[in-house]
């Protein structure tokens, strides 16, 4: 069952890269990428061939330099963004419309793939996994951020309070989110070793609600779930705004605090030179033994069964 209209989506990304201000709203995803690209740094490793799925307007690849990365296509559903994203000096750059949902990679073809708050939109998020694994080699790594399931609680329980005191109902305003616990067993089935998991929370202030409203449509980060609501009233707006400014705005202060959950995670696709386990039963000692051998300052073979 598709959830997200990803037509919709592509238009509202067209919008926000054809608005002369494009560039005021790019502070949230700038900071992921700039995040997401020290991730690559931290591998120490030179990769030649290299993807950039949902790339938007390259806030990874403004990051990523050429010693690092030899060749990075980058993809994305928005010709207008595509067009505007750039590297650094000496980074060999292809780019390339092409659906995250619909991967077009040689099987065993890159050695890193990497994606910046894109995945969030994509329908069907195990067939993703599994294709980005597919098109990666034996030892290749997949990095990515996506919001998380606390992304703009503040204005999503707002809007509902709303809704429900005027209108005696609710209507999906926010795109739902995938929660954390979802994702490590979401790579676990797409076949990827070795997960990195983690999440931060960027809390960023607003004026208004509105002024949060208006820059989540610059950023292309509007609603494009298929069952949105076509209309929300002005009424419904208004005591949206005064229930999140009551409830989240700190007392004597001005504006309102709204949260952004950013999943990252790393995955490796199994080859023949990663680290592998023990057999089991192999170990030398128990765990309930840790304490006297760390006294003696010994070395230890710890048994998995145990």
């Amino acid at each position: 069952m598709n959830i997200f209209d990803r037509n919709a989506k592509r238009l509202q990304k067209e919008r926000a890269a054809l608005s002369a201000d494009v560039g005021l709203y790019d502070y949230l995803k700038e900071e992921v990428g700039f995040r997401l690209a020290d991730r690559v740094f931290d591998i120490k490793r030179e990769f030649k061939t290299a993807a950039d799925i949902g790339c938007n307007r390259g806030f990874i690849s403004r990051h990523i330099l050429a010693e690092c990365v030899e060749h990075l296509t980058l993809t994305d559903t928005s010709a207008t963004m595509l067009e505007q994203a750039q590297g650094t000096p000496g980074l060999q750059m292809h780019k390339q419309l092409q659906d995250e949902e619909q991967l077009d990679f040689e099987e065993n073809s890159l050695d890193l793939i990497i994606s910046s708050l894109s995945l969030h939109w994509v329908n069907d998020l195990p067939g993703c996994f599994a294709r980005i694994k597919r098109s990666l080699k034996p030892d290749g790594v997949f990095i990515a951020s996506l919001f998380g399931g606390d992304t703009l609680y503040e204005l999503r329980s707002s809007l509902q309070l709303a809704e429900l005191e005027r209108k005696g109902g609710i209507a999906p305003h926010v795109s739902p989110f995938t929660q954390i616990r979802d994702i490590g067993s979401l790579l676990n089935r797409a076949g990827f070793t070795m997960l990195t998991i983690d999440t931060d929370e960027l809390i960023i202030g607003y004026p208004s609600m509105f002024e949060l409203m208006w820059d989540l449509k610059g950023m292309a980060e509007n609603n494009a779930a298929f069952n949105r609501p076509a209309h929300l009233s002005r009424e419904t707006m208004l005591a949206a705004s005064a229930i999140y400014k009551e409830l989240y705005g700190k007392p004597n202060e001005e504006g309102i605090p709204a949260t952004f959950q950013i999943i990252y995670l790393v995955g490796w696709k199994p080859g023949p030179n990663q680290p592998q386990p023990l057999p089991r039963g192999t170990a030398e000692v128990s765990l309930k033994d840790l304490g006297t051998i760390f006294e003696k300052g010994g070395k230890i073979k710890l048994d998995q069964d145990t």
